[in-house]
């Protein structure tokens, strides 16, 4: 592992406390010089480090890039070897972790950037992933379910995001179904679950879970188009790492992902959806109908016409503000 790498981890692990580069030399076994090039390569990169002849060198508290450093060190014993692939930009997380899970890397393998250049959302929508104030976070997972289940990753996932929020915070965020974290009514995240299956043993070979938190964004920072409708984490003293650290132990926390036998309990314990009155879209016609439930499957069960029960196995659907039925 270079020596930057190594100082970053050092770095990290007494962040806001300073370390003479001294002791930092003895620690890494390197010279004195070696130990300036890496503070001034740390520093090109975009951590803040401050220094001092008589202290030596700190990592501000303030500085939040992420890095695999940084995040290892809040990791649980269990998740602190998992692979993990930090970018500072790239075209999506999603996109590589195809490419990476294709090419046999393993299952809990995590990629992140700090910018996507062409993040995704669902049914081909760009997703707005500017750099320092977000989380790109992509999962790897290879969870022995069949064809049928993998929309349950989703559900895991989405229960999962909103337990770290809670977990960290005392923030009480909600699920719009089926994958949309809302906070005070606002979209604070997105997540795309896209899988790789056997159609002849209708078996999944891996799934990917993209997951994109806005943390911290400013409310004018978002594109005029989404101002409306988008939204983000407050400033907390939680910084991206501890964030993502928190959120690979729940997303690994168990091997197949999904089988919590109070999973959709939980979903819908979060769920923004029932009892609302929604508007959707359906082999061409639009529909209104009121949210009665959410099965075992994770779809929605919505009543139509005051007498019709339709069920929703995927789509777009908008929670109306007023009464339609």
């Amino acid at each position: 592992m270079p020596t930057k790498n190594d100082m970053l981890r050092l770095l990290e692990e007494n962040k806001g406390e300073p370390i003479s580069g001294q002791k930092l030399a003895e620690l890494l076994g390197v010279s004195r010089q070696a130990i300036w090039k890496a503070v001034e390569s740390l520093k090109e990169d975009g951590h803040i480090i401050n220094s001092s002849i008589n202290k030596g060198y700190q990592l501000d508290s303030n500085s939040d890039l992420i890095s695999a450093e940084g995040i290892r060190i809040f990791l649980s014993k269990e998740n602190r070897d998992r692979p993990i692939i930090v970018f500072k930009t790239i075209d999506s997380t999603n996109s590589e972790a195809k490419r990476l899970a294709l090419n046999g890397a393993s299952h809990g393998t995590v990629i992140i950037s700090e910018e996507q250049t062409n993040g995704r959302g669902r049914k081909g929508k760009s997703f707005f992933s500017p750099p320092k104030t977000g989380i790109y976070a992509s999962f790897i997972l290879k969870p022995k379910v069949n064809i049928d289940d993998a929309q349950m990753v989703t559900i895991y996932a989405a229960v999962s995001v909103c337990n770290v929020i809670e977990n960290l915070t005392n923030l009480k965020p909600k699920i719009k179904w089926v994958n949309d974290i809302y906070l005070n009514g606002k979209k604070i995240c997105g997540i795309l679950t896209e899988a790789i299956s056997d159609f002849e043993s209708g078996t999944v070979d891996f799934i990917i879970v993209g997951i994109g938190v806005n943390f911290s964004t400013k409310q004018e920072d978002f594109p005029k188009e989404i101002q409306d409708i988008a939204g983000s984490l407050p400033k907390t003293n939680i910084s991206r790492n501890q964030f993502i650290a928190a959120l690979i132990d729940e997303m690994l926390k168990n091997a197949n992902c999904i089988f919590q036998n109070n999973l959709i309990d939980l979903y819908k314990e979060h769920s923004l959806m029932l009892g609302k009155e929604i508007i959707y879209q359906k082999n061409l016609q639009t529909l209104y109908g009121k949210v009665l439930d959410i099965n075992e499957r994770g779809n929605l069960v919505v009543l139509i016409n005051n007498s019709k029960i339709d069920i929703l196995h995927s789509g777009e659907v908008e929670i109306k503000t007023k009464r339609i039925i």
